[in-house]
């Protein structure tokens, strides 16, 4: 995947989680479990953002970022939808394992096991592939700029 077509996608998945998290807000009070649906709603602005600007330094910097990395930041980006869904899933659910903090302030007391593995999936696998991500930009910008052709 060429870097221009990817960070095109990165920059639209950016937007499009923000949308969605804008809409999400107005449904958060609605929900069971309505801290959760607002750590959801925290989680699509924010890393919509997180991938907006990931986006907008692939196409306007120069830099050494290869078509396989572009393709783990793709995979990232797509990882976080899975995230941000399990958490909207999570509002109604109340499970309690990879997000005690919120789950103690939301008054749930756990969910189902299938549930938990679900949000906790979700989670890892987005967490680490943001990780990964980041971390191949910053190599990519730390190898200096392309050669001109």
């Amino acid at each position: 995947m060429d870097v221009q077509r990817g960070g095109r996608q990165i920059l639209i998945h950016g937007m499009a989680l923000i949308f969605v998290g804008l809409v999400w807000g107005l449904i958060v009070p609605q929900t069971p479990f309505p801290r959760l649906a607002l750590t959801a709603h925290i989680q699509f602005l924010t890393n919509g953002l997180l991938l907006i600007v990931l986006a907008s330094l692939l196409l306007k910097f120069q830099h050494r970022v290869g078509s396989r990395s572009v393709a783990v930041m793709v995979l990232a980006a797509w990882l976080t939808w899975a995230m941000a869904l399990s958490e909207v899933a999570n509002s109604w659910w109340g499970t309690a394992g990879i997000l005690p903090i919120a789950a103690a302030q939301a008054g749930a007391t756990g969910g189902a096991p299938w549930q938990e593995l679900i949000v906790t999936l979700a989670h890892i696998a987005a967490g680490l592939a943001l990780i990964a991500a980041w971390g191949l930009l910053l190599a990519g910008f730390a190898r200096g700029a392309e050669k001109p052709v």
